[in-house]
């Protein structure tokens, strides 16, 4: 699950004290304009979004809709299998080119599915 947040210090924070989760790892996601923070949430991730940049995907959409929900992130084995599978099934992932992701994943936005931002990431 990923969170489009204002302050990232404030919003890790908060997200620590609610459920009781282990300090976030932070970093700076320059490809995005956004500094992002990630913790593991039992077998699935916490992921703050807090862009810096008005003109990125993350600072639009956080000008568009506020605070909240921005966009679900699903784990496969094989990043470009898994595209390959969907573009042979008819899917349209012209606009799904894999790219890095923040730390150590690499991420391919899958679109708007039902209202719902989704995307596939693999852990390198």
């Amino acid at each position: 699950m990923n969170f489009i947040v204002r302050d990232l210090e404030e919003a890790t924070s908060r997200f620590e004290r609610l459920l009781g989760v282990e300090p976030f790892e932070t970093a700076d996601h320059a490809p995005r304009g956004a500094r992002v923070a990630k913790t593991p949430v039992g077998e699935s991730w916490l992921v703050l979004v807090c862009p810096y940049d008005d003109d990125s995907v993350p600072g639009r959409f956080l000008a568009k809709h506020g605070e909240g929900f921005f966009l679900a992130s699903f784990g496969v084995d094989d990043l470009e299998r898994h595209l390959g599978r969907l573009q042979a099934e008819g899917w349209d992932t012209a606009d799904s080119e894999p790219r890095d992701g923040i730390i150590d994943w690499r991420v391919a936005d899958i679109g708007d599915i039902h209202g719902a931002l989704l995307q596939i990431t693999q852990d390198d």
